[in-house]
């Protein structure tokens, strides 16, 4: 029979010598666990001896706890005993620069642009989530700049052109979809809304829209592709791990639904985490709790990622040692899917990248949403510098963009550069947060919608007409690199698979 405890008798056990938490009514004792949890103990402790489901639940997918040994359940909690002693303590009071909390979520469909959708999910979810997502590293100079430098650049339209007729449908990787907007790999959406990466999936559906998922995603990859529609394409976002065996196993796990997952997105941009700093100074909120956990005086964790915020606690067990020549070698012995190569940010690397076809299929352009290194270029300067130096590479391999995309005319003006496939990240998280599933359709509204009113009106019926000279990048040109290549000298050749 399973033991029933008082939240008193919880409470007390709130020491890295003694935690107890308590999850979905059920008390856990996970001390010996402490050592091992990726985000390190100190996240642990400080719901130690406390009901810890509200912090739990968005960011674990169903099952985890099944990876605990059985005898660490211990038994479970007496309701009639809960109290403010062992709940979670609440958050303190707003910072006048964070959003505030209207009560109830706006009307979808009074929300016109990206803008105000940011601002509904702002107003409606925790401030832990809302740092977590709006975080960028240092200044957030990179982060800005991704969506200002497509300002800069001015469309062309033709007249007296037909635009009673357009079509947002293009292939990316072979795969026929609806448009050309994806969702790149935005961690922990359970943090925004209940739906998490399923709701965003089905959101997708109903657009065609491809969606990579990523390797921290609160969902797991079974639940979010369980009901996807057939032809909906998914691609797996890959966090090389210190231990190997673990990204193999997923590997093998991911090869084993290749109806959805049909590529593997390898992330290079954030070899180690950025200063994210809004997000860690949420880690200093109740910090009172930690202090009484491991005690006075005492350092963060040795092997784990100290008190950064959400962001460095996610990359604990990351591996910085990828090169070329070892690391796409290895992925070939462990599956056989195309790559996409995540975080581009020089010609060098995209010409690079492009040795590697037929394995590597293609790259995303990235400086990680301006949350790894700051002053890193956003993705126009990187394809401009593409054009510039080495074009054979956008006929080479697919060249595909995310960061900063807030207007369809963004989305437009990237694929007149060449870019294949544009991605939304945090739009697709706000999106959420503004009102689950149904806020990530409205963000797909209106991206679309905004897509094809500028393709009419540059007098373009197809994605496949889009080109150069649709724009004028004039102010932009100064601000490319303008180096030598290196393309002739400096470069080593590829290694033999």
């Amino acid at each position: 029979m399973s033991k029933i405890f008082t939240a008193e008798e919880v409470a007390t056990h709130n020491t890295a010598e003694s935690c107890w938490v308590v999850l979905y009514g059920n008390v856990y004792d996970v001390t010996s666990f402490l050592p091992e949890h990726p985000g390190g103990s100190k996240i642990i402790l400080k719901l130690a001896g406390r009901d810890a489901t509200e912090e739990y639940d968005p960011i674990h997918p169903e099952g985890t706890l099944d990876e605990l040994p059985p005898e660490a359940k211990l038994g479970t909690i007496d309701p009639k005993t809960l109290s403010s002693a062992l709940a979670p303590a609440s958050e303190e009071p707003q910072d006048a620069t964070e959003p505030s909390k209207p009560s109830g979520p706006p009307p979808l469909e009074f929300l016109m642009n990206m803008n105000e959708i940011e601002e509904a999910a702002a107003s409606q979810i925790s401030r832990k989530a809302w740092a977590y997502y709006f975080s960028a590293s240092d200044d957030m100079v990179s982060k800005n700049f991704n969506n200002a430098v497509y300002n800069s650049i001015l469309l062309r339209p033709r007249m007296f052109v037909d635009c009673s007729r357009w079509d947002t449908s293009t292939a990316l990787l072979g795969h026929p979809v609806g448009l050309p907007l994806f969702v790149a790999p935005a961690a922990m959406a359970r943090l925004a809304h209940a739906d998490g990466e399923a709701g965003i999936a089905r959101a997708c559906s109903k657009f065609n829209a491809l969606q990579i998922l990523s390797q921290n995603a609160s969902m797991k990859p079974e639940q979010v592709v369980a009901g996807a529609a057939p032809g909906q394409v998914f691609g797996w976002q890959l966090y090389v791990q210190n231990q190997r065996s673990k990204s193999e196993a997923m590997l093998k796990r991911i090869g084993g639904m290749r109806d959805k997952f049909k590529f593997i997105v390898l992330t290079l941009d954030a070899a180690v985490p950025g200063k994210r700093e809004l997000d860690e100074k949420q880690q200093f909120l109740n910090n009172s709790a930690v202090t009484a956990a491991v005690g006075e005086g005492s350092k963060p964790d040795e092997k784990g990622p100290g008190v950064g915020g959400v962001g460095q606690q996610l990359f604990f067990g990351t591996a910085c040692d990828l090169t070329w020549q070892t690391t796409l070698p290895w992925l070939a012995k462990h599956t056989d899917l195309p790559i996409v190569l995540k975080g581009i940010q020089t010609h060098e690397d995209a010409y690079l990248a492009a040795q590697y076809a037929p394995q590597v299929k293609g790259i995303i352009l990235s400086n990680h949403g301006g949350r790894a290194l700051d002053t890193a270029p956003p993705a126009v300067h990187t394809l401009l510098e593409i054009r510039k130096y080495c074009p054979e590479v956008l006929n080479t391999i697919e060249v595909w963009v995310d960061g900063g995309i807030k207007r369809g005319t963004d989305i437009v003006k990237a694929l007149c550069l060449g870019a294949k496939g544009v991605g939304i990240g945090r739009g697709a998280l706000y999106g959420l947060g503004a009102g689950g599933q149904k806020g990530v359709e409205r963000v797909f509204d209106i991206l679309k919608g905004e897509v094809e009113t500028c393709m009419r009106l540059l007098g373009v019926e197809k994605v496949s007409q889009l080109g150069p000279r649709f724009i004028n990048t004039s102010s932009l040109e100064r601000d490319i690199y303008n180096g030598p290549s290196n393309l002739d000298t400096g470069l080593w050749t590829k290694a033999k698979l």
